[in-house]
């Protein structure tokens, strides 16, 4: 549960650094908490639109994990982030919607 916690407070100051966000505007939830890992307001929401889902595992099983970050999305875009020791963390998102994002950025 540590690793977890570790990587839901490197990926939100990340967030926070990245999209100039005011620390309070997104909370890391205590392990165990059901919904989401990350909480934004709705201020950070306009700069980020994703549900957050983090997994520091050394074996897991991406189907499963990006299944609970779908349940737990809501009205808003699943984002997997997945890291095991000694390895960069990577985010999983649908390819669909990936694709769909480059669409309107070209």
């Amino acid at each position: 549960k540590a690793k977890g916690r570790k990587l839901q407070k490197w990926f939100r100051q990340r967030l926070i650094d990245t999209l100039n966000l005011h620390p309070d505007d997104v909370e890391s939830r205590s392990m165990g908490a059901g919904g989401e890992d990350l909480m934004f307001s709705s201020s950070a929401r306009g700069a980020f639109p994703y549900s957050v889902e983090c997994k520091n595992q050394e074996s897991i099983n991406v189907w499963k994990a990006y299944e609970q970050a779908v349940f737990n999305s809501g009205a808003y875009e699943p984002l997997l982030v997945i890291k095991k020791n000694r390895k960069n963390p990577l985010v999983v998102m649908d390819a669909e919607y990936f694709i769909d994002k480059l669409r309107e950025v070209n």
